[in-house]
């Protein structure tokens, strides 16, 4: 069951950066919110990585934070 959770989050992470390509749907409510629980977990790990980096690399932080929980649960 909390794998499931987990690899629907995944889903969430990227579904999120695939529509972050997408500027037109930017305002939708569905994209709003699949963006608000994106930003649950990419917020902090932004503020960690460097402000100059060229692409948005915190969803892949994330996705193996949580495979790496995955695999030593």
């Amino acid at each position: 069951m909390i794998r499931t959770l987990l690899d629907i989050y995944i889903l969430i992470l990227i579904v999120d950066a695939v529509l972050s390509f997408f500027p037109q749907v930017r305002h939708h409510q569905v994209v709003l919110g699949i963006k608000q629980a994106a930003n649950f977990t990419c917020r902090p790990v932004r503020r960690l990585l460097p402000p100059d980096l060229p692409f948005d690399f915190s969803p892949l932080i994330v996705i193996l934070g949580i495979k790496l929980i995955e695999v030593l649960w």
